[in-house]
């Protein structure tokens, strides 16, 4: 018998095994697009190769041609988003002089831009580059124009889509522009590229990624107003024994993702805070007070599992007024309560409006719907004062964007967004759902009715006429329908499956927990500036969207993971890490908060009057005991507030608020009024701890009990009281005294931890 023979029928697995990786092999080719290098494209189209070359090439930026008013008669559109105008500017304009279809060589667009003739703007590419090719090609073609049956750009790929590399790795990545048509080019040449994280990666101009450190970044590419994103992961060289991931005890999704990606970065988590810890970055985080003395030792003193026990005072937190004081007062931030741009008596409505909604836990779908689309009395109905802060289509656009989806769209208001997928189009789109709000004179002081007119409509200078109204991925309504635009906005924005407006607000309130945004900054959601867990950021949504928009849900699960509770301190492993949440990240405390804390530690009470927002003071104060967070209105005369970086509450950004750290800052710890005269007050607690005629160490510990939420530690007690101890009675109020100030103005008060 023949032994080949013999082979092929003895063993039917391995040769169907073989069959089968064939059959794989020709599958997987044949899936493969045919990828065509975009420089050998035939018949080069205006729209999607000639406008690629002079993006690239940098002649439609703004400091070339794409400037406002061009560069020495030649005006482009920024980034060319108006294909129509480009056209016409490079072959009508200046007497058809910049083409020449006869001899495609002698035009003046490639003559400057090699370099050929005088060109203020220099050499932009060399002759018969594929820069130079693609347009002598579309000039030789008759230099054809932008038409509605081009085909167009449906999506970006960058690869490869995820890289896992090490610093000083290079590698170059590759884009394809996938059109309508369902044809793939290459189009790496032409892209145009960034780095969301420079300490991680750096891009060249032709794709070229130089990994220069330990993290993860987000690269992208920009090719025909369109964007995708790469990522690489350079993981750290930590030696992390695997016990250190099995000891991890995850409560819920936050822990999982986190956990996740902390292996795949090879950052090991910092342990549990301890319970002082934990009590006070919970109370200054959810309700924006410190702990009583009483507080700390009642929880310090109780029994029970660790976890029973927290999950305890989380419960009480989320119930307790403060909770509402301090989450009316950031949402108060993100509305713009201000009393300088609406009445008093506005401002109040507004306000009240707001504070109720965190009363009552409203869903916050609920809230931005009845913000979108409220009608009548402003005064009656205090959400309507969101439309007098914002009263022109364009603004209310912008606003709304950016309050509820967390993006800015202002760059699309000239031009198509130089970041972001979003088009001149989409932007008067949007800001004309918007365009028949109008407003009316009510009877009280004021007061203004809000009202929808049934016509009317928000002319786009580009064009000359209005765009159909319609969110921005939503579908269009009729230039003619009657019907209140806004219904069908609020629609689209609240809805569930609008992955914007969950993510928005999550990362809103993650960042107030964290100090850190997944998306950093909290105002700039966009596909350019991804998230640091992106798979968390999802998961956060989807959360909230099953919990119905409860956002006390979602701070309560964050206050009971293990991510929220880990120390603030550093392992020398996960020292560098500022993004992943391998341990809580110290930050310094809200301007309000530390007022009231201070108030608070001493038991005076700060007294504060309105401003008119120019220096002057009003004589009209807030009663005796209102703490800084319940203040109603932003327009509030407060030395200690303005340089500690409150927020003037003008636009709608996160950036009015600043933690940074200034010389007006510790002149006024050191010598301004607001602590030392709490201090030298002869009312509050200081007044109170003199007739304890006991030992020095109970006023220590009610000291550092009140200003630090913990004990002193054996050596800090035994220093201080050998000090108190040596101070005569007369001085004992002096020595008190310093010894507050010396804990109210150390980073460990100013700071949360």
């Amino acid at each position: 018998m023949n032994r080949s023979a013999f082979n092929w029928v003895g063993r039917p697995s391995q040769v169907l095994l073989r069959a089968l990786g064939w059959i794989l092999v020709l599958a997987v080719r044949a899936a493969e697009p045919v990828v065509t290098p975009v420089a050998e494209v035939p018949n080069p189209s205006f729209r999607n190769h000639v406008q690629s070359v002079l993006t690239k090439a940098g002649c439609n930026m703004g400091a070339c041609h794409g400037a406002g008013a061009g560069k020495n008669g030649f005006y482009l559109s920024l980034r060319g988003y108006d294909d129509e105008a480009d056209w016409a500017a490079i072959t009508r304009h200046a007497g058809g002089r910049r083409i020449s279809p006869t001899d495609p060589g002698r035009s003046l667009l490639l003559l400057k831009a090699t370099g050929t003739v005088p060109h203020k703007g220099g050499k932009r590419f060399e002759v018969q580059s594929p820069e130079y090719r693609t347009l002598a090609e579309w000039i030789a073609g008759g230099a054809p124009g932008p038409m509605d049956s081009d085909t167009r750009l449906n999506r970006l790929e960058v690869l490869p889509e995820k890289s896992r590399r090490k610093p000083g790795d290079k590698f170059a990545l590759q884009v394809r522009a996938h059109f309508s048509d369902g044809r793939v080019e290459d189009v790496t040449r032409w892209a145009k590229y960034t780095s969301a994280n420079e300490s991680v990666a750096n891009l060249g101009d032709g794709g070229e990624v130089t990994v220069v450190g330990f993290g993860e970044a987000g690269v992208t590419a920009w090719y025909l107003s369109q964007i995708a994103v790469a990522f690489v992961t350079a993981p750290y060289t930590n030696d992390v024994p695997a016990e250190t991931w099995a000891a991890e005890r995850p409560r819920n999704f936050i822990d999982r993702e986190v956990l996740k990606k902390l292996q795949e970065l090879n950052l090991p988590p910092s342990p549990r805070a301890g319970d002082a810890e934990f009590l006070r970055r919970a109370y200054l985080d959810t309700v924006g007070v410190l702990p009583t003395a009483e507080e700390v030792r009642e929880f310090l003193a109780t029994t029970g599992s660790e976890q029973t026990r927290r999950d305890a005072v989380i419960e009480r937190l989320l119930g307790r007024p403060e909770f509402v004081d301090y989450w009316a007062y950031k949402w108060s931030d993100l509305l713009l309560v201000n009393s300088s741009r609406l009445r008093p008596a506005a401002a109040r409505a507004y306000y009240a409006w707001i504070r109720r909604q965190v009363e009552q836990n409203r869903p916050w779908d609920e809230w931005v719907r009845e913000l979108v689309t409220v009608r009548g009395s402003t005064l009656e109905q205090g959400a309507g004062n969101f439309f007098l802060l914002h009263d022109d289509p364009r603004s209310m656009a912008e606003t709304t964007t950016q309050a509820f989806l967390g993006m800015s769209i202002g760059c699309a208001k000239c031009h198509n967004h130089p970041s972001e997928k979003w088009t001149n189009d989409d932007y008067f789109a949007l800001a004309n759902l918007f365009a028949r709000v109008k407003t009316k004179n009510g009877p009280g002081d004021g007061e203004r009715i809000v009202l929808a007119a049934s016509s009317g409509d928000l002319v786009q200078p580009r064009i000359g006429k209005p765009q159909p109204p319609r969110p921005l991925t939503g579908a269009p309504m009729r230039l003619d329908d009657p019907s209140d635009r806004r219904e069908s906005l609020a629609q689209w924005l609240t809805a569930a499956e609008n992955p914007y407006f969950a993510k928005s607000v999550v990362n809103r309130v993650w960042a107030n927990f964290f100090g850190v945004g997944l998306v950093e900054r909290v105002d700039d959601l966009r596909v350019s500036n991804p998230a640091s867990n992106e798979a968390l950021l999802t998961a956060a949504a989807n959360f909230l969207v099953q919990q119905r928009f409860d956002l006390k849900a979602f701070m309560r699960e964050i206050l009971r993971s293990e991510t929220y509770q880990r120390s603030s301190e550093p392992l020398p492993a996960n020292a560098a890490d500022t993004r992943f949440y391998a341990r809580y990240y110290p930050r310094r405390l809200m301007a309000e908060v530390i007022l009231d804390a201070y108030s608070q530690v001493t038991g005076v009470p700060t007294e504060f009057k309105r401003s008119t927002g120019n220096g002057d003071t009003f004589q009209f104060a807030y009663p005796r005991g209102t703490r800084a967070l319940q203040l109603p209105d932003s327009q509030v005369a407060s030395y200690f507030l303005k340089s500690f970086g409150k927020p003037d509450r003008i636009q709608t950004c996160e950036c009015e608020r600043t933690a940074e750290p200034s010389v007006a800052q510790v002149l006024h710890l050191a010598n301004g009024q607001t602590l030392n005269a709490k201090l030298s007050a002869q009312e509050g607690w200081l007044a109170e701890s003199l007739s304890d005629r006991g030992e020095p160490r109970a006023a220590i510990e009610e000291a550092y009990l009140r200003a630090l939420s913990r004990y002193p530690t054996p050596e800090e007690l035994k220093g201080l009281q050998r000090v108190l101890g040596s101070v005569a009675k007369e001085q004992r109020r002096a020595a008190l005294e310093d010894l507050y100030w010396a804990l109210l103005s150390s980073k460990e008060f100013l700071f949360n931890h």
